[in-house]
């Protein structure tokens, strides 16, 4: 499967300092946000961890933290970091997890659906590991505001370095996207960050859907 790993391989290294300048305050916001919706009884499962920023913030609220990541140079970087003792740190392909069926009380994925080739078969894989009505906390950039010569000039620039966004929406469609796979949408909000940020929290749908 093409993908941008690569890419972010090389990023690791600027990956922290990157997102606190562009959309450190945005960040502070969702931490709060899932601190008032995670609890210390919830094994929560972070797909696409980066370097752990999100999960070294969030530790303190849950029970055990899996922060994974398909980026072997992100996990090296997270795992240097002082990381809370319930929290681990692996790689793992989001398309093809390792973990068993109905594993997770709730799944975070951050700021990656739309850097994903199939971000279809990775929501499917996160129903797969969630509990009955297990929660899914998605934040996810939108671009789909974006005049399309303005983004095409970005997508190009941007694909001459190795990133590749594959999918582009606006709020409302992003928020479509995630209840046409199988989740109820409980809750977004669009935050100001590099891009506008959709805040956005589910439950996996226990009939229908996926």
């Amino acid at each position: 499967m093409l993908d941008n790993k690569n890419f972010w391989n090389r990023y690791a290294k600027l990956y922290d300092f990157e997102i606190n300048r562009f959309s450190g305050k945005a960040y502070k916001e969702m931490y709060r946000f899932m601190a008032g919706v995670l609890s210390s009884d919830l094994d929560v499962l972070e797909v696409a961890t980066g370097t752990g920023l999100i999960a070294v913030n969030i530790a303190a609220h849950v029970r055990h933290l899996e922060a994974t990541d398909f980026s072997p140079k992100m996990i090296s970087k997270a795992k240097k970091k002082k990381a809370p003792g319930n929290v681990h740190f692996s790689v793992e392909d989001a398309t093809k997890l390792s973990f068993e069926d109905a594993s997770f009380d709730a799944v975070i994925i951050s700021n990656a659906l739309h850097i994903m080739p199939d971000p279809v078969k990775t929501l499917l894989e996160i129903s797969r590991v969630l509990k009955p009505n297990g929660l899914l906390i998605a934040p996810n950039y939108s671009h789909g505001h974006l005049r399309e010569s303005t983004w095409n000039l970005n997508a190009k620039v941007l694909k001459l370095i190795g990133f590749e966004t594959y999918s582009k929406w606006t709020p409302e469609e992003y928020t479509d996207f995630i209840r046409q796979n199988g989740f109820r949408v409980e809750k977004w909000q669009v935050l100001k960050a590099a891009f506008p940020l959709v805040y956005l929290e589910a439950r996996k749908m226990s009939t229908g859907g996926i």
